[in-house]
């Protein structure tokens, strides 16, 4: 069975992302899809401070929940990160928190299924989905989409299950994800091969 990891980078556990991505695990579980939900929590989160450990241990110095994402990345075939917006961003510690667990796996990032859920009451939904994405984009990872930009509106998870078009939205999503995860499991049954990618050039513009 394919499994999908949601994490939720909102402070509030059970808020609207948590509304949002709950609406996604349901769906998944529907078209025979697992899931596991992630939750930061409220404490400090430490950003990456470029000691370069990871590229020795494969772990990162700080022991929080970035390390415990990356003792069982490998069982996840999907991503979904789903933030709060904070004027017109992701919630900061996501952002500490993604920017660490990405440069400790990017290369085992590569080839899983990924998208961006954002969370907001009334503005800047579109700039924090971007934001989001650009993790997706750099880890050759293959990101899905949905019927309209992954957000939800509300100021409370109450306001947010009456958004009907976000959580139609979020369902969409789910099932694109689902469907996408299938067919690659279908492709490797034929032997379709994933991609084997050139070394890494890294040119400096100087």
């Amino acid at each position: 069975m394919s499994k999908v990891l949601l994490i939720n980078g909102s402070p509030n556990e059970r808020g609207c992302t948590f509304t949002a991505l709950t609406e996604i695990a349901n769906t998944l579980s529907k078209h025979g899809v697992e899931s596991e939900l992630f939750y930061i929590g409220k404490k400090p989160i430490a950003g990456c401070i470029d000691c370069g450990k990871c590229e020795q241990t494969g772990r990162c110095v700080f022991t929080d929940g970035v390390n415990e994402i990356l003792e069982k990345l490998d069982e996840y075939d999907g991503l979904v990160v789903g933030s709060p917006v904070y004027y017109a961003g992701p919630s900061g510690q996501l952002c500490a928190f993604l920017d660490r667990l990405f440069y400790c796996s990017e290369a085992r990032m590569a080839g899983k299924l990924a998208a961006a859920v954002v969370s907001c009451r009334r503005g800047g939904a579109s700039t924090a989905f971007d934001r989001l994405n650009k993790y997706f984009g750099i880890s050759n990872m293959h990101t899905v989409g949905s019927q309209y930009w992954n957000q939800v509106h509300g100021f409370t998870p109450e306001d947010v299950r009456k958004d009907g078009e976000g959580l139609q939205t979020m369902r969409t999503l789910a099932q694109n994800m689902a469907w996408l995860l299938e067919n690659i499991k279908a492709g490797k049954t034929q032997g379709v091969a994933p991609p084997q990618y050139e070394t890494r050039i890294n040119t400096h513009f100087i």
